[in-house]
Order: structure tokens, then C-alpha cells, then sequence
């Protein structure tokens, strides 16, 4: 089976599951267990972040309690200082799909990492093996000429690229040259092709919206409960044993800005615990509307607009009607 068939089988396997997604503090948690209660399914979380142990409370991590209502996959699964890529988590994602269904169950994924979701549905593009030739030549490059260069040469071959890529995201550029030089081809337009697009009419993949003032009042809800639970104390225990996150990790909302407050308290001009829960509330408002860019640029995506008048049931009636009128089956 060749990369394109082997995508296209993994693509198959993920899209006979539901997926339930959202921006942050739309409801995913709560609704997903009442819609996994109904189908008789099993959770894999869709979160790139819940993969940390002892990232509890600023991933808003399903409790021990609603873990034992529903079984839940794909949390706690490596330490805060490792890597974990995208292909990783496809990977085991698939594994736990057959594993699932063993058991006689549905699949059901919830979380809101669309990048996660855009690899089990839509495929990831893995291109050529690394081009070590080239890869040499490059660095010398890189030495004498700087990135900025580089980008600029990306611009050239690549254009569609080059818009997407920040000038400083060295590792991209590099690949994206790379695979042009390879391949004779963009790697954009290599991804395109590659990229499989099915209606969302025959998918079981939804996507919670609330009106942004609705949302905004939960995120400051949510915001405010993680510091109430103890947010500082935990990222306080995470240094204390790792001295400090790896890259990915330390990017999850909420936890640079309690590193940097903690590794403040022993300057002149320590933050307060004020400032630092504004700035997480910000990021985080800002962190929803990304996610909610990605959810709409997902083709497959079925958008529920929902407010506060709806109950938890009535949003999973919802979903259960659109997939039978579609043809699909639930248990």
C-alpha cells in the first residue's frame, strides 16, 4: 500500500467515528460524556495539551470522576519536557480506534486542537525522506546569508508557502525548500493534492459555537476557576520537578504566564497575580477565536450554534438527528 492509499485508508478509519469539537469553554467536556453516554462509546481526547501529566487544571482535563463515567484515551500519556508531533498522536489514535471497537463500542473524540483533527480526517502529508545533501548545503546557506534569505528564496519557488510560514520558522522553510528541491513541486501544492475532502454531510463531525459575548462570559468563567483550583501551584509543582516545560508544553494557555509570574517573584518588580490573570484571560479570548478560524476552515466541520438556553440534551439531540438524517447510525 502505497502513502496515498494508506492515508486514504486511515482517513476511512477516522471518519466512522464522532468527533465533537469547539473553542475553549464551549462545553466539549460535558457534552461529550452525555453524547458517549447515548452512542455507547469510549473518549479520545482531541487535545494537544491533556497529553502532559500533571497538566491538570489549566488544560481543564476531564476529572478522575468523569473518567470513570466514560473511558477516556490519550490523556497523561508523556511528561511536560517531551515532544509530541502530530504524527504521534495520529498514530496512536488509530491504535486506540481498532482497540475501541474490539470492544464493541463507538469512537468518539473531543477536544478542540484542530490541527489533530485536520491529520485523522483529512491526512497528513509526509513528503519526501530528508535530503541530508541538501540539508548541508543549506546550513552553509543559512551561515552566510541569515533566514531572512531563505524566506525570500521560499518566496520565489513557493509563494503560497512563503505567506504562510513566519520568516523566522526556520525548521519549515528549510523542509519547504527541501521538498521543492526534491521534488521539482510546492509543498503546498504536493499538500493540496494529498489532502482528502469529504461533505460534511456524511461525517459525524461537530463543532460547538456560542455568540462571542456568550463565550467570552464562559472564558472568564473558566479563567477565574482555574486560578481558584489552583493553577499557580500546579505550574509551581511541574518546575519544581522538570525545572522547566518543554517548548510545546510551556505554550499551553495560561501556563507561560504563571512561569513567568513565579520566575518573577525573586526580581525587583515581581508581576501580580492580577496582571497575570488578565493576560491569561486575554490570550485565551484571543486563543477561542484562532481555534474558531481553524473549526470554519475545516470543510468537514458541522457548525451548532448554540446559547445559553440550551441544555446539555438538547445539543445532544442535535447531533444525533443531523447523523441520522444523514444516514448515519448511533447506538
Amino acid at each position: 500500500m502505497n502513502e496515498i492509499e494508506q492515508n486514504q485508508a486511515n482517513c476511512d478509519k477516522a471518519l466512522e467515528c464522532w468527533f465533537l469539537t469547539g473553542a475553549t469553554a464551549s462545553g466539549k467536556t460535558v457534552v461529550g460524556l452525555e453524547l458517549a453516554r447515548r452512542i455507547y462509546a469510549e473518549i479520545i481526547s482531541l487535545d494537544s495539551m491533556a497529553i502532559y501529566r500533571g497538566m491538570d487544571i489549566g488544560t481543564a482535563k476531564p476529572t478522575a470522576e468523569q473518567r470513570q463515567l466514560i473511558p477516556h484515551h490519550l490523556l497523561d500519556i508523556c511528561d511536560p519536557p517531551e515532544k509530541f508531533s502530530v504524527t504521534q498522536y495520529r498514530d496512536a489514535a488509530l491504535n486506540k480506534i481498532d482497540e475501541i471497537r474490539s470492544r464493541g463500542k463507538e469512537v468518539l473524540f473531543v477536544g478542540g486542537t484542530a490541527l489533530y483533527l485536520k491529520a485523522l480526517i483529512c491526512g497528513i502529508f509526509q513528503g519526501p525522506p530528508a535530503n541530508w545533501e541538501f540539508r548541508k548545503a543549506i546550513q552553509e546557506e543559512l551561515a552566510e546569508f541569515g533566514l531572512e534569505k531563505l524566506h525570500e528564496r521560499l518566496a520565489q519557488v513557493d509563494p503560497v508557502s512563503a505567506h504562510k510560514l513566519h520568516p523566522n520558522d526556520q525548521r519549515r522553510v528549510i523542509r519547504a525548500l527541501e521538498v521543492y528541491t526534491t521534488t521539482g513541486q510546492p509543498i503546498s501544492h504536493l499538500q493540496n493534492e494529498f489532502e482528502i475532502s469529504t461533505e460534511p454531510e456524511n461525517c459525524k463531525v461537530f463543532t460547538l459555537r456560542h455568540p462571542r459575548e456568550q463565550l467570552h462570559e464562559r472564558i472568564e468563567q473558566r479563567v477565574g476557576q482555574m486560578f481558584d483550583r489552583g493553577l499557580i501551584d500546579e505550574v509551581r509543582g511541574l518546575l519544581e520537578q522538570w525545572t522547566e516545560l518543554g517548548v510545546t508544553a510551556s505554550q499551553a494557555v495560561g501556563y507561560q504566564e504563571v512561569i513567568n509570574l513565579i520566575q518573577s517573584e525573586s526580581t525587583d518588580e515581581p508581576g501580580t497575580l492580577a496582571e497575570t490573570h488578565e493576560r491569561v484571560l486575554i490570550r485565551t479570548r484571543r486563543f477561542a477565536r484562532h481555534q474558531e478560524t481553524w473549526f470554519r476552515g475545516i470543510h468537514e466541520c458541522r457548525i451548532l450554534d448554540i446559547d445559553k438556553n440550551w441544555s446539555v440534551e438538547s445539543i445532544v439531540e442535535s447531533m444525533l438527528e443531523l447523523a441520522n438524517t444523514t444516514g448515519q447510525k448511533h447506538g
